[in-house]
């Protein structure tokens, strides 16, 4: 089926698994899609999948030059391609073709400034641009994603009934919504991706104890993430993982798959950018750099197999201490509930944090409530207390931190004391739970009126004469910290 004469509604150029169930899902809600992609096959598949899955008014182009005539003006072209060079070289093969108030959607996971230089490149044509954050993986393309657009509000109204039926639908409404000015789209959907990164740290951690602590066979296991998935955990990663528990290895024939797999995570990158802006923005967030920590250790496979030999030689026990030894399995299982539940909140809190600090550096006036609405549904990172999130923005919209609304703090009140027992159980037992323990450490220091940082500020003072502030008047004050010691300190000995 090649370029009918009826124009196409939208476009959507690069059909790789994303693109492709994305432009279905647009042709199954009633909108004539074109679609295009470099290797021509790509175009031949996805019209085969139209024509299968219910004659879907979607038409297949070959070349640039077809594709953009194919649609309807003004233009909206979505591009689904890798971030970076790719992107660029997709804009100049289209927009040679595209006449000004034509826009182009960036769909992909793509660095904001990028997004940024090009609005800036392409309004040089007459062209708009949005950089659109899309989230939900494969499934939530096909059939309802999170979208997160930002840039060019003309641009956002030319598609909006669109966006508004293919995105995931909950009960507040369809979870897209125009995210402000700018790369203000792909920065939400990066921090998006890091509070996911700490999420799933953090849930990897609720099962290594489980498993190595408590004892627990993965038929076990399965049972308990289906039973968290009914209650405050209810989120599409609780639910998956207790999927992935029950999957038996079809290879081998014997045991589940999860235990088949090798322990070395993969990433694309949107997680690190967080810790890097999360660093710049001068913004705690412990959680999610834990989790990145996690994925460059997981990487040293063959580095950590051979310390496991070198301090076993040395002494150390090999392995998990006490794996099931005098456990109450049904206390540790609802102690490991609240300690991740509390955990989330700490993570969630630091993305939000993020976005808001990002968002007064810009002047992107990001409401933070809508954001977490728009998670509600299709993203990876959905969960049921998202709406709780939401409902804690809009009852403070100048909320410092999840932390101190007070239902959240009246939650992380009362589940601290599991907390601190699987963390400190975890430490016994020799487990690493850095997720947990930067969330508690996070905690811990934001809920104290008081830290040691006046000690830190001495020793910056003494050795740098950076100066300090003092609690009892104003000012900066130096002093000759090393002269002063010695004075005070002559013939006194405290351990004489």
């Amino acid at each position: 089926m090649e370029a009918s004469t009826v124009l196409s509604r939208i476009g959507l150029a690069g059909l790789a698994v994303m693109g492709q169930n994305l432009a279905l899902n647009v042709a199954e809600k009633g909108f004539p899609i074109s679609v295009y992609n470099r290797t021509t096959s790509k175009v031949d598949e996805t019209l085969e999948r139209a024509h299968r899955e219910g004659e879907l008014p979607l038409t297949g182009h070959y070349s640039p030059r077809n594709f953009v005539l194919s649609i309807q003006r003004p233009r909206s072209i979505i591009i689904l391609v890798k971030a970076g060079s790719p992107v660029d070289q997709t804009i100049a093969a289209l927009s040679e073709h595209m006449a000004p108030g034509d826009c182009i959607i960036d769909g992909g996971n793509e660095w904001y400034q990028n997004t940024e230089r090009r609005i800036e490149e392409v309004s040089h044509k007459g062209l708009l641009y949005l950089g659109m954050g899309v989230s939900g993986g494969e499934e939530g393309a096909r059939n309802g994603p999170s979208l997160m657009p930002g840039g060019s509000f003309e641009a956002y109204n030319n598609v909006k009934d669109i966006l508004q039926k293919v995105a995931a639908q909950v009960e507040d409404g369809p979870c897209v919504t125009y995210i402000g000015e700018g790369g203000s789209g792909n920065f939400v959907k990066m921090v998006h991706n890091g509070i996911e990164y700490g999420d799933m740290q953090l849930i990897s951690e609720a099962y290594d104890v489980l498993k190595h602590v408590g004892g627990l066979s993965n038929s076990e296991l399965a049972e308990i993430f289906a039973e968290w998935n009914r209650g405050e955990l209810e989120s599409f990663l609780i639910e998956i993982t207790a999927d992935i528990f029950k999957v038996k290895d079809e290879l081998s024939n014997e045991g589940e798959l999860v235990d088949k797999i090798l322990d070395k995570t993969g990433m694309k990158g949107t997680g690190k950018w967080t810790v890097q802006q999360a660093a710049e923005l001068a913004v705690a967030a412990p959680t999610i750099a834990a989790s990145l920590d996690c994925r460059y250790l997981s990487g040293l496979k063959e580095e950590r197999q051979k310390a496991s030999e070198v301090l076993k030689e040395a002494g150390l026990k090999d392995g998990v201490q006490n794996v099931g030894i005098n456990v109450d399995k049904k206390r540790l299982i609802d102690d490991v509930r609240q300690a991740l539940y509390a955990s989330k909140i700490c993570s969630y809190a630091q993305g939000m944090n993020l976005l808001r600090s990002k968002s007064d550096e810009k002047g992107w006036n990001l409401n933070l409530g809508e954001l977490a609405r728009i998670w509600k549904g299709g993203c990876i990172i959905r969960a049921v207390f998202l709406d709780r999130i939401k409902k804690a923005c809009q009852r403070n919209p100048n909320l410092a931190s999840l932390v101190v609304d007070p239902e959240f703090a009246r939650e992380m009140v009362l589940r601290q004391a599991a907390w601190r027992r699987v963390v400190g159980m975890a430490i016994s037992a020799g487990i690493s739970t850095p997720g947990m323990c930067a969330s508690l450490s996070y905690f811990d220091s934001y809920r104290r009126a008081r830290l040691p940082a006046n000690l830190v500020q001495a020793q910056r003072d003494l050795f740098g004469a950076h100066t300090y502030e003092r609690i009892d008047r104003p000012g900066a004050f130096h002093t000759e910290w090393t002269k002063l010691a010695r004075k005070s300190g002559a013939g006194v000995g405290a351990f004489n």
